[in-house]
């Protein structure tokens, strides 16, 4: 059984979900999930959690990011990037200056309205869904944090900047969001994912080198375990009644040794991390990873 996450580099033309479905047919594993969407036009980092380790995805997704963008000003779309209709056209009047100005002012929090092109639902239906039928919905704005901008290149029309993020931005809606600040409009050119939260573009793979390294029987090389997303935490190991009580998912009561702990169990197998709870004076189960 694979049990572990894989650090995938999406190309261009991929959804998310193809490459879910992808890895299920190299991997002939149904239990698979993605930790953060990425559109088909975007490529770069997209973390897929196998086995077990589907249980991180909710945790992983809610990670920072890192993005590399190209804003286009004078353009406005109804998908705020390259690939939509245009609805609008400027000419681009303003300074070097006047641009590097508008694109930092976005760095801190503040509230992003999500585009009507995106995976969000409302009332169980896709925004992208209801788009593409001509209906278009109020959304309500949610709070971002944009912790670094730097911007890369830049001409009198166009900037390439890297982008550090709260996890729920959308750069597309950045890029719209500048270009209605400068008066001119804007769409995302094209977009790369850099990082998501520990997983670097650098250490990537794609699809076809994984499915050249699953017919080698090689696909270990490349799975990062489960329990090293947990290795801020000490390790603990449990036998005996401690044991069946990990074993149950049931509470431990053992000496403090810190806030969240791994739990080992005696033959070395990684089984789960429990926090500990003051009202109850013990550990008790934060995510199990047992195999059933």
């Amino acid at each position: 059984m694979i049990n572990g996450i894989i650090n995938v580099y999406k190309e261009e033309g991929y959804t998310s979900f193809d490459v879910v479905a992808k890895l299920r047919g190299i991997t002939k594993i149904r239990k698979i999930g993605h930790t953060g969407t990425l559109d088909p036009d975007a490529t770069g980092v997209l973390p897929v959690c196998i086995g077990s380790a589907t249980k991180l995805c909710d945790m992983l997704t809610d990670k920072t990011k890192e993005y590399e963008a190209v804003l286009r000003l004078g353009v406005v779309t109804d998908t705020q990037d390259a690939s939509g209709n245009v609805l609008e056209r400027h000419e681009v009047n303003i300074t070097k200056e006047e641009l590097e100005q508008a694109i930092l002012s976005f760095i801190g929090r503040s509230k992003q309205i999500p585009p009507m092109y995106s995976a969000l639902k409302v009332d169980g239906r896709k925004l992208c869904d209801m788009a593409r039928a001509g209906i278009e919905v109020e959304r309500k704005p949610r709070d971002i944090e944009i912790t670094d901008i730097k911007i890369l290149d830049m001409t009198e029309d166009t900037a390439r900047i890297r982008v550090a993020c709260s996890k729920g931005t959308y750069i597309r809606t950045l890029c719209n969001d500048i270009g209605a600040k400068l008066k001119c409009g804007g769409i995302m050119e094209s977009l790369v994912r850099t990082r998501s939260g520990a997983f670097k573009i650098e250490d990537a793979v794609k699809l076809e080198q994984i499915e050249k390294l699953a017919k080698e029987d090689r696909i270990f090389e490349i799975l990062i375990p489960v329990d090293s997303m947990f290795n801020y935490c000490p390790e603990k190991s449990v036998s005996g009644e401690d044991e069946k009580r990990v074993k149950n998912g049931n509470l431990l009561a053992i000496p403090f040794e810190g806030d969240r702990i791994r739990i080992y169990l005696e033959d070395g197998c990684f089984a789960a991390v429990y926090d500990f709870s003051e009202k109850n004076n013990c550990y008790t189960p934060y995510k199990m990873f047992l195999n059933q």
